[in-house]
Protein backbone atom coordinates (compact mmCIF):
# COMPACT_ATOMS: atom_id res chain seq x y z
CA UNK A 1 0.00 0.00 0.00
CA UNK A 2 1.87 3.08 -1.24
CA UNK A 3 0.58 6.07 0.62
CA UNK A 4 2.23 9.36 1.58
CA UNK A 5 -0.39 10.29 4.47
CA UNK A 6 -0.09 7.65 7.35
CA UNK A 7 0.52 8.17 10.94
CA UNK A 8 2.06 10.21 12.12
CA UNK A 9 1.38 12.77 9.88
CA UNK A 10 -1.20 15.16 11.04
CA UNK A 11 -3.84 15.48 8.32
CA UNK A 12 -7.56 14.31 8.32
CA UNK A 13 -9.38 11.96 5.61
CA UNK A 14 -6.18 10.58 3.67
CA UNK A 15 -4.87 9.47 6.62
CA UNK A 16 -7.97 7.68 8.30
CA UNK A 17 -8.86 6.04 4.79
CA UNK A 18 -5.15 4.24 4.82
CA UNK A 19 -4.62 3.73 7.93
CA UNK A 20 -8.57 2.00 8.56
CA UNK A 21 -7.67 -0.67 5.20
CA UNK A 22 -4.53 -1.30 6.98
CA UNK A 23 -6.10 -2.13 10.10
CA UNK A 24 -9.37 -4.14 9.04
CA UNK A 25 -8.22 -6.06 6.10
CA UNK A 26 -6.34 -8.56 8.18
CA UNK A 27 -9.95 -9.62 8.71
CA UNK A 28 -10.68 -10.40 5.25
CA UNK A 29 -7.18 -12.51 4.44
CA UNK A 30 -5.21 -9.66 3.47
CA UNK A 31 -1.35 -8.68 4.82
CA UNK A 32 -0.77 -5.20 4.03
CA UNK A 33 2.33 -3.98 3.34
CA UNK A 34 3.06 -0.25 3.76
CA UNK A 35 5.57 1.88 1.62
CA UNK A 36 5.04 5.59 2.54
CA UNK A 37 7.68 8.70 3.47
CA UNK A 38 10.08 9.53 5.65
CA UNK A 39 8.28 11.55 8.10
CA UNK A 40 10.82 14.73 7.49
CA UNK A 41 8.62 15.10 4.35
CA UNK A 42 5.74 15.97 6.67
CA UNK A 43 4.83 19.51 7.23
CA UNK A 44 3.39 18.75 10.73
CA UNK A 45 3.04 15.58 12.67
CA UNK A 46 1.46 14.35 15.59
CA UNK A 47 2.02 10.86 17.56
CA UNK A 48 -1.78 10.32 18.36
CA UNK A 49 -2.81 7.65 15.84
CA UNK A 50 0.56 5.50 15.54
CA UNK A 51 -1.17 3.29 18.54
CA UNK A 52 -4.15 2.77 15.87
CA UNK A 53 -1.60 1.14 13.21
CA UNK A 54 -2.24 -2.58 13.40
CA UNK A 55 0.73 -4.83 15.31
CA UNK A 56 2.72 -6.86 12.92
CA UNK A 57 1.80 -4.80 9.63
CA UNK A 58 5.07 -3.83 8.28
CA UNK A 59 5.85 0.45 7.76
CA UNK A 60 8.21 1.41 5.72
CA UNK A 61 9.51 4.88 5.03
CA UNK A 62 11.04 5.54 1.87
CA UNK A 63 14.12 8.40 1.58
CA UNK A 64 11.46 11.26 0.76
CA UNK A 65 12.41 15.53 0.87
CA UNK A 66 10.06 18.23 1.15
CA UNK A 67 11.00 20.61 -1.46
CA UNK A 68 9.44 23.74 0.52
CA UNK A 69 11.32 22.75 3.72
CA UNK A 70 14.64 21.28 1.77
CA UNK A 71 15.31 22.10 -1.28
CA UNK A 72 14.12 26.26 -0.95
CA UNK A 73 16.54 29.32 -0.68
CA UNK A 74 14.95 31.99 1.15
CA UNK A 75 11.65 30.58 0.91
CA UNK A 76 11.77 29.82 -3.05
CA UNK A 77 12.52 27.27 -4.84
CA UNK A 78 12.35 25.94 -8.60
CA UNK A 79 8.98 24.51 -9.44
CA UNK A 80 10.77 21.64 -11.32
CA UNK A 81 11.86 20.29 -7.80
CA UNK A 82 7.81 20.06 -7.35
CA UNK A 83 6.64 18.39 -10.13
CA UNK A 84 3.98 16.83 -9.92
CA UNK A 85 4.56 17.93 -5.93
CA UNK A 86 6.72 18.95 -3.58
CA UNK A 87 7.45 14.93 -2.81
CA UNK A 88 8.57 14.04 -6.18
CA UNK A 89 11.78 13.38 -4.26
CA UNK A 90 9.57 10.51 -2.74
CA UNK A 91 9.38 8.48 -6.25
CA UNK A 92 13.28 7.61 -6.32
CA UNK A 93 13.05 6.24 -2.64
CA UNK A 94 10.00 4.78 -3.41
CA UNK A 95 10.44 2.64 -6.24
CA UNK A 96 13.96 1.34 -4.43
CA UNK A 97 12.14 0.77 -1.31
CA UNK A 98 9.34 -1.01 -2.71
CA UNK A 99 11.12 -3.30 -4.74
CA UNK A 100 13.10 -4.12 -1.85
CA UNK A 101 10.05 -5.09 -0.10
CA UNK A 102 7.99 -7.07 -2.95
CA UNK A 103 11.40 -9.32 -2.86
CA UNK A 104 11.32 -9.85 0.43
CA UNK A 105 7.49 -10.44 1.02
CA UNK A 106 6.22 -11.40 -2.41
CA UNK A 107 3.07 -9.06 -2.28
CA UNK A 108 0.21 -9.63 -4.51
CA UNK A 109 -1.20 -6.55 -5.46
CA UNK A 110 0.10 -2.89 -5.10
CA UNK A 111 -2.24 -0.28 -4.35
CA UNK A 112 -1.50 3.66 -4.10
CA UNK A 113 -3.40 5.98 -3.15
CA UNK A 114 -3.62 10.08 -4.09
CA UNK A 115 -4.22 13.28 -3.63
CA UNK A 116 -0.37 13.05 -3.76
CA UNK A 117 0.65 12.40 -7.13
CA UNK A 118 4.29 11.04 -6.56
CA UNK A 119 2.47 7.85 -4.88
CA UNK A 120 0.68 6.98 -8.38
CA UNK A 121 4.03 7.64 -9.55
CA UNK A 122 5.49 5.26 -7.82
CA UNK A 123 2.81 2.59 -8.13
CA UNK A 124 3.19 3.01 -11.51
CA UNK A 125 6.80 2.28 -11.79
CA UNK A 126 6.30 -0.80 -9.32
CA UNK A 127 3.73 -1.99 -11.68
CA UNK A 128 5.65 -2.04 -15.23
CA UNK A 129 8.88 -3.61 -13.57
CA UNK A 130 7.11 -6.49 -11.37
CA UNK A 131 3.93 -7.00 -13.82
CA UNK A 132 1.79 -7.19 -10.48
CA UNK A 133 -2.03 -5.89 -10.53
CA UNK A 134 -2.39 -2.36 -9.58
CA UNK A 135 -5.42 -0.63 -7.80
CA UNK A 136 -4.68 3.39 -8.03
CA UNK A 137 -7.22 5.32 -5.27
CA UNK A 138 -7.93 8.11 -6.76
CA UNK A 139 -10.82 9.10 -3.99
CA UNK A 140 -11.29 12.30 -6.08
CA UNK A 141 -10.68 13.80 -9.61
CA UNK A 142 -6.77 14.14 -10.42
CA UNK A 143 -7.75 16.54 -12.51
CA UNK A 144 -10.55 19.43 -13.58
CA UNK A 145 -10.91 21.86 -15.76
CA UNK A 146 -8.98 24.51 -13.81
CA UNK A 147 -7.43 22.39 -12.07
CA UNK A 148 -4.01 22.43 -11.51
CA UNK A 149 -4.16 25.52 -12.57
CA UNK A 150 -0.08 26.24 -13.28
CA UNK A 151 0.66 25.03 -16.63
CA UNK A 152 3.22 22.92 -16.28
CA UNK A 153 1.60 21.07 -13.06
CA UNK A 154 -1.60 20.55 -15.13
CA UNK A 155 0.44 18.79 -18.06
CA UNK A 156 2.29 16.39 -15.63
CA UNK A 157 -1.13 15.55 -14.04
CA UNK A 158 -2.67 14.69 -16.70
CA UNK A 159 -0.22 12.71 -17.84
CA UNK A 160 0.08 10.74 -14.74
CA UNK A 161 -3.73 10.50 -14.86
CA UNK A 162 -3.74 9.03 -18.29
CA UNK A 163 -1.11 6.71 -17.48
CA UNK A 164 -2.34 5.51 -14.38
CA UNK A 165 -5.90 4.79 -16.03
CA UNK A 166 -4.33 3.05 -18.70
CA UNK A 167 -2.29 0.86 -16.79
CA UNK A 168 -4.11 0.17 -13.69
CA UNK A 169 -6.17 -2.87 -12.76
CA UNK A 170 -8.81 -0.99 -10.90
CA UNK A 171 -9.51 2.82 -10.51
CA UNK A 172 -10.79 3.56 -7.21
CA UNK A 173 -13.37 6.63 -6.54
CA UNK A 174 -15.14 8.01 -3.27
CA UNK A 175 -18.43 9.29 -4.99
CA UNK A 176 -20.55 8.32 -8.02
CA UNK A 177 -19.87 11.73 -9.50
CA UNK A 178 -16.24 10.89 -9.84
CA UNK A 179 -16.76 7.34 -11.62
CA UNK A 180 -19.18 8.51 -14.07
CA UNK A 181 -16.97 11.69 -15.12
CA UNK A 182 -13.93 9.25 -15.48
CA UNK A 183 -15.99 6.93 -17.42
CA UNK A 184 -17.03 9.72 -19.87
CA UNK A 185 -12.99 10.83 -19.67
CA UNK A 186 -11.78 7.55 -20.90
CA UNK A 187 -14.76 6.24 -22.79
CA UNK A 188 -12.47 3.05 -24.47
CA UNK A 189 -11.79 1.38 -20.71
CA UNK A 190 -13.82 -1.86 -19.26
CA UNK A 191 -16.35 -1.08 -17.42
CA UNK A 192 -15.32 -3.17 -14.91
CA UNK A 193 -12.26 -0.70 -14.25
CA UNK A 194 -14.44 1.43 -12.21
CA UNK A 195 -14.72 0.96 -8.52
CA UNK A 196 -16.75 3.17 -5.91
CA UNK A 197 -15.61 3.34 -2.34
CA UNK A 198 -16.48 6.16 -0.07
CA UNK A 199 -14.95 7.52 3.01
CA UNK A 200 -16.22 6.47 6.20
CA UNK A 201 -15.99 6.17 9.77
CA UNK A 202 -13.85 4.06 11.98
CA UNK A 203 -16.46 2.34 14.69
CA UNK A 204 -13.61 0.97 16.70
CA UNK A 205 -12.43 4.73 17.57
CA UNK A 206 -15.79 5.83 18.06
CA UNK A 207 -16.59 3.01 20.54
CA UNK A 208 -13.70 3.65 22.89
CA UNK A 209 -13.88 7.49 22.74
CA UNK A 210 -17.66 6.98 23.47
CA UNK A 211 -16.70 5.26 26.56
CA UNK A 212 -13.37 6.25 27.46
CA UNK A 213 -12.67 9.69 29.57
CA UNK A 214 -10.88 12.25 27.29
CA UNK A 215 -9.32 15.62 29.06
CA UNK A 216 -11.79 17.89 28.66
CA UNK A 217 -9.00 20.47 28.45
CA UNK A 218 -8.62 20.16 24.88
CA UNK A 219 -12.27 20.62 24.06
CA UNK A 220 -13.70 22.98 26.10
CA UNK A 221 -16.30 25.68 24.73
CA UNK A 222 -15.89 28.86 26.56
CA UNK A 223 -18.18 29.50 29.20
CA UNK A 224 -21.54 30.01 28.04
CA UNK A 225 -25.44 30.46 28.27
CA UNK A 226 -26.69 26.41 28.21
CA UNK A 227 -29.80 27.59 26.15
CA UNK A 228 -27.66 28.22 23.14
CA UNK A 229 -27.46 25.73 20.57
CA UNK A 230 -23.90 24.86 19.70
CA UNK A 231 -23.20 24.31 15.74
CA UNK A 232 -19.42 22.73 14.72
CA UNK A 233 -17.52 22.11 11.42
CA UNK A 234 -14.79 20.39 12.47
CA UNK A 235 -11.87 20.40 9.60
CA UNK A 236 -10.52 22.85 6.56
CA UNK A 237 -12.22 25.25 4.95
CA UNK A 238 -11.31 25.44 1.69
CA UNK A 239 -11.67 29.32 0.49
CA UNK A 240 -12.40 28.11 -3.25
CA UNK A 241 -14.38 25.15 -2.60
CA UNK A 242 -16.34 25.77 0.71
CA UNK A 243 -16.23 29.70 1.00
CA UNK A 244 -17.55 30.51 4.18
CA UNK A 245 -18.20 34.14 3.14
CA UNK A 246 -22.09 34.15 2.29
CA UNK A 247 -22.91 32.04 5.56
CA UNK A 248 -21.03 34.75 7.27
CA UNK A 249 -23.21 37.54 5.64
CA UNK A 250 -26.42 35.33 6.55
CA UNK A 251 -25.38 35.01 10.03
CA UNK A 252 -24.90 38.74 10.00
CA UNK A 253 -28.31 39.62 8.68
CA UNK A 254 -29.79 37.01 11.48
CA UNK A 255 -28.45 39.10 14.09
CA UNK A 256 -29.34 42.37 12.79
CA UNK A 257 -32.93 41.21 12.60
CA UNK A 258 -32.32 39.78 16.08
CA UNK A 259 -33.12 36.36 15.33
CA UNK A 260 -30.44 35.14 16.65
CA UNK A 261 -27.18 36.14 19.30
CA UNK A 262 -24.56 34.59 21.03
CA UNK A 263 -27.35 33.39 23.80
CA UNK A 264 -28.94 31.44 21.16
CA UNK A 265 -26.65 30.31 18.63
CA UNK A 266 -22.46 29.44 19.20
CA UNK A 267 -20.80 28.05 16.16
CA UNK A 268 -17.42 26.96 16.79
CA UNK A 269 -14.92 26.70 12.98
CA UNK A 270 -12.75 23.82 14.20
CA UNK A 271 -8.99 24.10 11.96
CA UNK A 272 -9.90 25.62 8.92
CA UNK A 273 -6.68 26.60 8.13
CA UNK A 274 -7.11 29.86 7.35
CA UNK A 275 -8.41 31.49 10.63
CA UNK A 276 -6.48 35.15 9.88
CA UNK A 277 -8.69 35.43 7.01
CA UNK A 278 -12.08 34.21 8.32
CA UNK A 279 -11.25 36.26 11.80
CA UNK A 280 -11.22 39.21 9.26
CA UNK A 281 -14.77 38.99 7.94
CA UNK A 282 -16.19 37.92 11.52
CA UNK A 283 -15.13 40.98 12.94
CA UNK A 284 -16.18 43.35 9.96
CA UNK A 285 -19.82 41.37 10.13
CA UNK A 286 -19.67 41.87 14.19
CA UNK A 287 -20.42 38.27 14.40
CA UNK A 288 -17.48 36.86 16.27
CA UNK A 289 -19.48 36.61 19.66
CA UNK A 290 -21.22 34.10 17.48
CA UNK A 291 -18.59 32.68 15.67
CA UNK A 292 -15.50 31.06 16.94
CA UNK A 293 -12.13 29.83 15.66
CA UNK A 294 -10.70 27.33 17.29
CA UNK A 295 -7.18 25.51 16.67
CA UNK A 296 -6.72 21.88 15.43
CA UNK A 297 -6.54 19.15 18.32
CA UNK A 298 -5.78 15.15 17.87
CA UNK A 299 -8.81 13.49 16.05
CA UNK A 300 -9.75 11.43 19.23
CA UNK A 301 -10.44 15.14 20.85
CA UNK A 302 -12.25 16.36 17.46
CA UNK A 303 -14.75 13.03 17.12
CA UNK A 304 -15.17 14.15 20.91
CA UNK A 305 -16.13 17.31 20.05
CA UNK A 306 -18.37 16.34 17.09
CA UNK A 307 -20.42 14.22 19.46
CA UNK A 308 -20.72 16.97 22.15
CA UNK A 309 -22.49 19.40 19.58
CA UNK A 310 -26.18 19.69 19.21
CA UNK A 311 -25.24 20.31 15.52
CA UNK A 312 -22.84 19.93 12.62
CA UNK A 313 -22.15 21.67 9.23
CA UNK A 314 -20.69 20.76 6.24
CA UNK A 315 -19.35 22.91 3.25
CA UNK A 316 -19.03 22.10 -0.23
CA UNK A 317 -19.36 24.43 -3.21
CA UNK A 318 -21.07 23.46 -6.22
CA UNK A 319 -17.86 23.37 -8.44
CA UNK A 320 -17.09 20.30 -6.04
CA UNK A 321 -20.51 18.33 -7.04
CA UNK A 322 -18.69 15.04 -7.65
CA UNK A 323 -17.33 15.20 -4.43
CA UNK A 324 -18.36 14.57 -0.80
CA UNK A 325 -16.64 15.80 2.28
CA UNK A 326 -14.88 12.98 4.26
CA UNK A 327 -15.99 14.40 7.34
CA UNK A 328 -19.44 13.68 6.95
CA UNK A 329 -19.40 9.44 7.36
CA UNK A 330 -18.28 11.01 10.77
CA UNK A 331 -21.10 13.27 11.09
CA UNK A 332 -23.16 10.29 10.77
CA UNK A 333 -21.95 8.05 12.84
CA UNK A 334 -21.67 10.97 16.06
CA UNK A 335 -25.58 10.97 15.33
CA UNK A 336 -26.20 14.97 15.12
CA UNK A 337 -28.42 16.59 12.53
CA UNK A 338 -26.68 17.95 10.13
CA UNK A 339 -26.92 21.21 8.17
CA UNK A 340 -25.21 21.22 4.71
CA UNK A 341 -24.74 24.40 2.92
CA UNK A 342 -24.10 22.75 -0.50
CA UNK A 343 -25.47 22.30 -4.26
CA UNK A 344 -28.65 20.40 -4.14
CA UNK A 345 -27.55 18.47 -7.27
CA UNK A 346 -24.61 17.62 -5.96
CA UNK A 347 -23.07 13.84 -4.96
CA UNK A 348 -23.26 15.79 -0.93
CA UNK A 349 -26.81 16.58 -1.24
CA UNK A 350 -27.58 13.44 -2.71
CA UNK A 351 -25.76 11.23 0.04
CA UNK A 352 -27.45 13.29 2.85
CA UNK A 353 -30.87 12.82 1.47
CA UNK A 354 -30.06 9.09 0.76
CA UNK A 355 -29.72 9.08 4.50
CA UNK A 356 -33.06 10.92 5.08
CA UNK A 357 -31.78 14.38 5.75
CA UNK A 358 -33.04 17.45 4.10
CA UNK A 359 -31.14 20.97 6.16
CA UNK A 360 -30.07 21.54 2.76
CA UNK A 361 -29.21 24.92 1.26
CA UNK A 362 -26.95 26.29 -1.54
CA UNK A 363 -23.45 27.36 -0.40
CA UNK A 364 -23.68 30.99 -1.98
CA UNK A 365 -27.74 32.09 -1.59
CA UNK A 366 -27.72 34.28 1.67
CA UNK A 367 -31.70 34.22 1.47
CA UNK A 368 -31.87 30.21 1.36
CA UNK A 369 -29.22 30.15 4.19
CA UNK A 370 -31.09 32.13 6.84
CA UNK A 371 -33.93 30.24 6.21
CA UNK A 372 -32.43 26.73 6.53
CA UNK A 373 -30.21 28.13 9.48
CA UNK A 374 -33.39 29.22 11.24
CA UNK A 375 -35.19 26.17 10.48
CA UNK A 376 -32.12 24.02 11.94
CA UNK A 377 -31.62 25.38 14.77
CA UNK A 378 -35.88 25.81 15.94
CA UNK A 379 -35.70 21.71 15.00
CA UNK A 380 -33.07 21.34 17.49
CA UNK A 381 -34.50 23.77 20.08
CA UNK A 382 -37.86 22.33 19.81
CA UNK A 383 -36.42 18.20 19.60
CA UNK A 384 -37.30 17.42 15.95
CA UNK A 385 -34.15 17.81 14.30
CA UNK A 386 -33.76 14.22 12.77
CA UNK A 387 -30.32 12.14 12.37
CA UNK A 388 -28.70 9.38 10.35
CA UNK A 389 -30.09 5.58 10.96
CA UNK A 390 -28.46 2.99 12.05
CA UNK A 391 -28.81 1.35 8.62
CA UNK A 392 -27.53 4.50 6.55
CA UNK A 393 -24.69 4.69 9.45
CA UNK A 394 -23.15 0.58 8.83
CA UNK A 395 -23.45 1.71 5.60
CA UNK A 396 -20.24 3.74 5.78
CA UNK A 397 -18.17 2.02 8.57
CA UNK A 398 -14.56 1.59 7.25
CA UNK A 399 -15.17 -2.38 8.27
CA UNK A 400 -17.66 -2.14 5.19
CA UNK A 401 -15.23 -0.72 2.83
CA UNK A 402 -12.18 -2.72 3.73
CA UNK A 403 -14.24 -5.94 3.17
CA UNK A 404 -15.38 -4.57 -0.66
CA UNK A 405 -12.05 -3.38 -1.03
CA UNK A 406 -10.98 -7.41 -0.08
CA UNK A 407 -13.47 -8.67 -2.39
CA UNK A 408 -12.13 -6.73 -5.25
CA UNK A 409 -8.56 -8.11 -3.90
CA UNK A 410 -9.89 -11.54 -4.23
CA UNK A 411 -11.13 -10.73 -7.75
CA UNK A 412 -7.54 -9.78 -9.03
CA UNK A 413 -5.81 -12.69 -7.89
CA UNK A 414 -8.42 -15.28 -8.66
Amino acid sequence: MVAYHYPPVQVSSGLQRTLAFSRYLGDYGWSPLILSAHTRAYADTNDDQLRDIPQGVPVIRAFALNSRKHLSLGGRYLDLLALPDPWSSWWFGGVWSGLRLIRKYRPKVIWSTYPIATSHLIGLTLHKLTGLPWIADFRDSMTEPTYPREEARRRVFLWIEKKTIQACSKAVFTTPGAVSMYQKRYPGEPDGKWLQLPNGYNEDIFAEIETAAISPCLTASPQKDTRAVKLIHSGVIYPDERDPEVFFQALSNLKKRRLIDKQRLNIILRATGHDESFQKSLNRLVIDDIVQMKPRIPYRHALKEMLSADGLIILQAANCNHQVPAKLYEYFRARRPILALTDASGDTAHTLREAGLSDIAPLDDVGSIEQALLQFITSIENGSATVASDIVIEKYSRRTSSQKLAVCLDSLTG
